[in-house]
């Protein structure tokens, strides 16, 4: 598909469209391509969409040059669009541009910058944001007097919704030799967990005399390798 391709406007095939409504098939389409690992095309929908300065648009098209999505990779250049539409409140936008600041991607290290980006995220309904200030708070990033300030934030993310958020709520119960505390958490990671977060798991329980820590392990090492061979298969 070429730039110039009629594809690219999707009033062509949505007679009477409004612009909202174009957009809208604009980032479906582009989030078809992707899940079929059709790169460019992907991009090249979500370049359309992000014309007409929907936030949502602008994040997705920050994450093909964060994540080089049918384009070279370009962190610089996502900052701007995570910064255009983080203005318009948009949180993931804002927990994007966050991850860039914390890493020092494609902008200056800023670690403080990253956490008060993460606040916002959250506000914005980001739960995943939590968990990310709890583990800043653990790193010393972020000072409170709140007690526990970690495992409340980690707690609050896992009750959004964010499995990393139960994952680190279970390992610091784990830290602290409290194995019964620990399992419900790591069951509602690996429930509702992806390749990543079930390689952690089977990390972090590896070791365990706990039966229970060590079934979550096993589990978790058969969903990745059933992951991992789906992905390679020809």
């Amino acid at each position: 598909m070429s730039r110039s391709d009629p594809a690219l406007n999707a009033r062509n095939h949505v007679p009477g469209a409004t612009a909202a409504q174009v957009v809208e098939t604009q980032l479906m389409l582009g989030q078809i391509h992707l899940d079929r690992g059709m790169m460019e095309e992907a991009f090249l929908m979500f370049e359309a969409a992000a014309r007409s300065h929907d936030p949502r648009a602008l994040n997705m098209l920050g994450r093909a040059y964060e994540r080089g999505w049918g384009t070279a990779r370009n962190a610089a250049r996502a900052a701007l669009y995570f910064a255009e539409a983080a203005r318009q409140d948009y949180g993931w936008a804002a927990f994007n541009l966050a991850d860039l600041y914390l890493a020092g991607r494609g902008v200056a290290a800023d670690p403080d910058r990253a956490g008060r980006l993460y606040v916002r995220a959250a506000r914005g309904g980001v739960a995943k944001a939590l968990t990310m200030l709890g583990l800043l708070v653990e790193d010393g990033v972020i000072h409170t007097s709140h007690a526990s300030p970690a495992a409340s934030l980690f707690h609050a993310a896992a009750m959004g919704g964010d499995c990393w958020g139960a994952l680190n709520l279970g390992r610091l119960h784990l830290s602290r030799h409290d194995a019964p505390a620990a399992r419900p958490w790591l069951e509602r990671a690996l429930a509702h967990g992806f390749d990543d977060v079930f390689r952690a798991l089977a990390q972090l329980v590896a070791g365990q005399a706990d039966p229970a820590l060590r079934r979550i392990g096993h589990i978790a090492a058969s969903r990745l390798q059933a992951t991992t061979e789906y992905e390679t298969k020809p």
